[in-house]
């Protein structure tokens, strides 16, 4: 790896933030987070350490599912602002360094998109074949993505006369991308936001997006869909040399291989690592490192410009549909054990600092393994202060509250009466009063000062991003001890997921002498290969391999 490379590949060593315009701040006053507040906010993130900000979907919707049901792919949500705000938030963004991907929810569309009002109309609409209809609903059907909500995949349109599918809420019938244009259509928009300013987009769905299997005329059926995945990667690299494609993939780790391309990387650039994070929680309940490690080491090999997404929570419910049903429970117990803190029978809607009881030790053992961990390390808007969720809104809901930003009304996120608000503010000990942004900016040893360290030296630690990942051997289950390794520099990393201070064994390469500590500079003997380091109750250390008489830190 050159110096270069960190440029050229700028997304393995990115520090992603992702953030829903409508929460983060209100600009103008009307209780709804805008643009304008949005751009007021940017140099905050850049002290932060961000370097792409992942933006929610702002697009206009009737918001069955919180912007995720979209009425023009081509637009901005007027409450939120207009084009001209848009740009200025990219314009700003990158004068402070920060690249903006955005969401790309092509899989549906709102049901009261104008594509969809004209194909419901008649069976001769140019639009009819946009969708996917059915004279009857199939009998052998998949569980609902959302069974609290949905029973089934198709719903009877009255006016069409026929059934059409969606695999999410009703109120977002599919695409046929079968149809070729559609896949213009999805070209188009990729192209238009590109053209815009974006560095790329995370996908939404994309398993969904490829699946034509329901499409009637199986004529029309995507040979390989996986082509036309590549297809539109081929699109963003025509447009923009290194934009990329983030997608949302919750499948095995052979699934995972074929989504990035396997080999040759040539479809999805990064993917979110649901598997891992997964099983972090599992670790974190057993208080075993094992769970975690191994996922870890089961990821394919792939080419070496794709890269894996880490993150501790994001914005849709924390799915455990990987574990067992066993495991799951265990999880549950230690961290849901309320059937309100509990969606789909498979995930939680909970923040992390109170699934951890607010314990500090173990709140920041968990970040400091998140940006030590081999991948890019993507962190949902309010964790860098130890936001907590609103369990009373319910479901998903719960963890998209307001950002919090001081202790005042509304915590800062708008001058609006309260109840002008579209999600209320938290309350208690995770609300506003006890946790926001001014009164961490004042201590020097918030977790938001903390955050901060961890985004400096995991930009300045490039080996994080890019270096060859080993568990190294040793004995206690306990700990969770890796190495990643890029030419010459090593990054040695120990955390530990259980509450008494130990001493760990490890062995290393025989050539260095030292381990320098990355956060204090201490140093620790390496002798014929053999160290000894010590660890606090859920403690964690960086440490560079090295030797005496090197400097380089």
């Amino acid at each position: 790896m050159k110096v270069s490379d960190t440029s050229d590949l700028w997304w393995k060593s990115a520090v992603i933030y992702c953030l829903d315009v409508e929460t983060f701040l209100d600009g103008n006053g009307d209780g709804v987070g805008d643009m304008e507040g949005l751009a007021t906010r940017l140099d905050y993130l850049a002290e932060l350490g961000v370097t792409c900000l992942w933006l929610m979907p702002f697009y206009p919707s009737p918001h069955r599912d919180d912007g995720y049901d979209i009425t023009d792919f081509y637009g901005v949500d007027s409450r939120l602002g207009h084009f001209g705000d848009f740009v200025e938030v990219l314009r700003i963004a990158r004068d402070r360094g920060m690249r903006v991907i955005v969401d790309l929810v092509v899989n549906h569309t709102s049901n009261q998109h104008p594509w969809f009002k004209s194909a419901r109309s008649s069976p001769q609409s140019p639009f009819r074949d946009f969708y996917v209809w059915r004279d009857k609903a199939p009998k052998n059907q998949p569980d609902p993505v959302f069974p609290d909500q949905e029973t089934s995949d198709w719903q009877y349109d009255e006016k069409a006369g026929q059934y059409y599918q969606h695999v999410f809420y009703r109120e977002q019938p599919d695409l046929n991308i079968t149809d070729d244009r559609v896949r213009d259509e999805i070209a188009k928009v990729m192209g238009f936001w590109l053209q815009l300013g974006v560095s790329g987009f995370r996908v939404d769905a994309v398993p969904f997006l490829l699946q034509t299997d329901d499409v009637v005329d199986g004529a029309r059926r995507l040979p390989d869909p996986h082509a036309y995945l590549r297809s539109l990667r081929s699109v963003l690299n025509r447009r923009v040399g290194d934009g990329i494609l983030l997608g949302e993939v919750n499948l095995s780790r052979d699934a995972q291989n074929e989504f990035f391309g396997g080999a040759e990387g040539d479809e999805l650039t990064m993917q979110f690592d649901f598997i891992s994070m997964q099983n972090l929680y599992l670790s974190l309940a057993r208080g075993d490192a094992r769970p975690l490690a191994e996922a870890l080491l089961s990821r394919p090999k792939g080419s070496p410009d794709i890269q894996w997404a880490n993150f501790v929570r994001n914005h849709d419910e924390l799915t455990l549909d990987k574990l067992t049903a066993e495991e799951r429970d265990e999880v549950f117990a230690a961290f849901g054990p309320e059937e309100r803190m509990q969606v789909y029978g498979r995930g939680l809607v909970r923040r992390l600092p109170p699934m951890l009881d607010g314990d500090p030790r173990r709140i920041r053992m968990v970040y400091s393994l998140l940006f030590s961990l081999p991948g890019t390390p993507v962190l949902f808007y309010g964790e860098e202060i130890g936001m907590g969720e609103n369990l009373d809104i319910g479901g998903r809901m719960s963890v998209r509250t307001p950002m919090q930003w001081t202790a005042g009304r509304n915590g800062g996120f708008s001058t609006a009466r309260p109840s002008r608000l579209r999600t209320p503010v938290t309350e208690g000990v995770y609300g506003p009063e006890h946790v926001n942004v001014a009164q961490q900016e004042r201590d020097q040893d918030s977790l938001l000062h903390f955050m901060r360290t961890l985004t400096r030296h995991y930009r300045n630690l490039r080996e994080l991003g890019w270096g060859g990942f080993e568990v190294l051997d040793q004995p206690d289950p306990g700990v969770l001890a890796h190495t990643l390794t890029s030419g010459a520099r090593v990054i040695v990393a120990l955390h530990s997921f259980a509450a008494e201070p130990r001493d760990v064994h490890i062995s290393l390469p025989a050539n260095r002498d030292c381990l320098r500590d990355v956060f204090t500079a201490e140093q620790v003997p390496v002798e014929r290969g053999r160290a000894t380091v010590a660890l606090d109750g859920y403690g964690y250390r960086w440490f560079r391999l090295t030797t005496h008489d090197d400097e380089l830190f």
